[in-house]
């Protein structure tokens, strides 16, 4: 039977995989597993849900509400903010648990369910099973004055969460730390469509918005970080110093520098990194960082005298690398970057303020700061129509590696990784030229492909 819960929460088709039903009867079990580990003092369980913009989150929202209500859970529905946000309000608020729906950077059509801890934290698996195991079990349901109740944020907590953000690089009433710089925001008509902006501005940045009209149907539609052109063209139109686009969630931040050039997510890590290791900021000196990070970043730490740890794909195994040992940042090169000292996940409104910071602080553009972290070229190939299971076993595909390792030698990596979710193994090569890169890909994709086939 397939595990219900996915590398970041429930996610799926809504109404369809995601259902009203599903949504309460999570909301049960959550209350059930989350609310009664005995750590709230003999208060009544409550909990904090928001959501981004797309129709479907209205319905399951509700539903998820209603499911933790029933099971005696006391509710604050904030609406729509980002999942940063709901992780933020979870860790401060003294709840007992956050739900956030949403799909991320996903179309429209899908949404999910996501569940944070007390403290704001994501859950670890062995947590997301019994959840899922108690939606078979029975339980007993409070009546009278025990049911939860449901009440709705007037908009103080978004208040509250961008107060919080500017602080961090310190802004406030009377500061304005971000004031002289123009930088445009894509907002991926999502959740960060008025807390991204407000957030900018509240530290004193000129800010130059598109995307930021959600209508529950537009969310990442052609826009955001998955789609960066126009907020490319818009930053060079608009003569901003820089650019930042969010995903639906804004849990993540990619960012295009003056001359309309992507920055993604390993050459803000790098940024960051260096601001965090001159301040003498950087916890132990080292960067957290997956395995699909590029090699340039990976050296270019090394150059500036900052330790790398590599973890597997997903943001989740950075967080629990970075909890595990005290590191303070980490994060993907899709944009999702943890500054843990601030937040307990991925926040791309924290993290552009940050990048604004630098930028600010040492008056350089970001394209001259951004070129300290070469990237090299890159091919990923998706084989299909294989056997993954066999891909770090079979002697054929391990001796085809080692071929294409050694054709690289120091200038470049290799990387097989099955697919979680398809039979499909996927094909990273970095190198010194992207010909060069094309080339040693495909020579291994068709030695996987012959040596997998199904």
């Amino acid at each position: 039977m397939a595990r219900l819960f996915g590398t970041d929460g429930v996610r799926g088709l809504a109404n369809k995989d995601v259902t009203a039903e599903l949504a309460l009867d999570l909301g049960v079990a959550a209350a059930h597993v989350l609310g009664t580990t005995g750590e709230f003092g003999g208060h009544r369980p409550r909990a904090v849900v928001g959501r981004d913009p797309r129709a479907s989150g209205e319905f399951l929202s509700s539903a998820v509400a209603a499911g933790l209500a029933s099971a005696g859970v006391d509710v604050v529905n904030v609406g729509v903010l980002p999942t940063p946000a709901v992780a933020y309000l979870t860790a401060t608020t003294g709840v007992d648990l956050g739900v956030m729906l949403s799909a991320s950077h996903n179309p429209m059509p899908d949404n999910g369910i996501k569940f944070f801890a007390r403290g704001g934290v994501k859950l670890d698996d062995d947590i997301e099973d019994q959840i899922a195991a108690r939606l078979e079990e029975p339980w007993e349901r409070p009546v009278g004055p025990e049911v939860g109740r449901i009440q709705t944020d007037s908009g103080r907590m978004g208040e509250r969460y961008v107060e919080h953000l500017i602080s961090t690089i310190g802004g406030g009433e009377y500061s304005r730390p971000l004031a002289g710089l123009r930088i445009a925001v894509d907002c991926a008509n999502g959740a960060a469509s008025d807390v991204g902006p407000a957030a900018l501005r509240a530290a004193g940045a000129d800010v130059v918005v598109i995307n930021a009209s959600p209508d529950g149907r537009n969310i990442n539609e052609k826009c955001g970080s998955t789609h960066p052109e126009q907020l490319q063209a818009v930053v060079v139109a608009s003569e901003s110093d820089f650019g930042v686009a969010f995903d639906g969630d804004a849990d993540r931040c990619l960012a295009v520098d003056h001359g309309g050039v992507l920055v993604d997510g390993d050459q803000i890590m790098g940024v960051l990194a260096l601001a965090e290791h001159d301040l003498g900021r950087l916890a132990q000196d080292t960067l957290v960082v997956t395995v699909m990070s590029n090699l340039g970043l990976l050296l270019a730490m090394k150059d500036a005298g900052i330790a790398t740890v590599q973890t597997g794909v997903g943001d989740r195994y950075v967080l629990e690398e970075m909890r595990a040992h005290g590191y303070t940042l980490g994060g993907e090169q899709s944009g999702h970057i943890i500054l843990s000292e601030y937040a307990t996940t991925g926040d791309g409104v924290l993290t552009a303020l940050h990048l604004a910071a630098r930028v600010k602080a040492t008056g350089q553009k970001l394209a001259d700061l951004a070129a300290a972290v070469r990237r090299l070229p890159q091919t990923l190939l998706n084989v299909g129509g294989v056997d993954k299971a066999r891909a770090a076993t079979d002697e054929g595909v391990l001796a085809g590696v080692a071929a294409a390792e050694s054709r690289l030698g120091a200038t470049g990596r290799v990387l097989l990784r099955p697919s979680g979710t398809e039979p499909v193994v996927r094909v990273m090569v970095e190198a010194a030229t992207q010909a060069q890169a094309d080339s040693v890909a495909h020579d291994l994709a068709d030695v996987v492909s012959d040596r997998l086939a199904l």
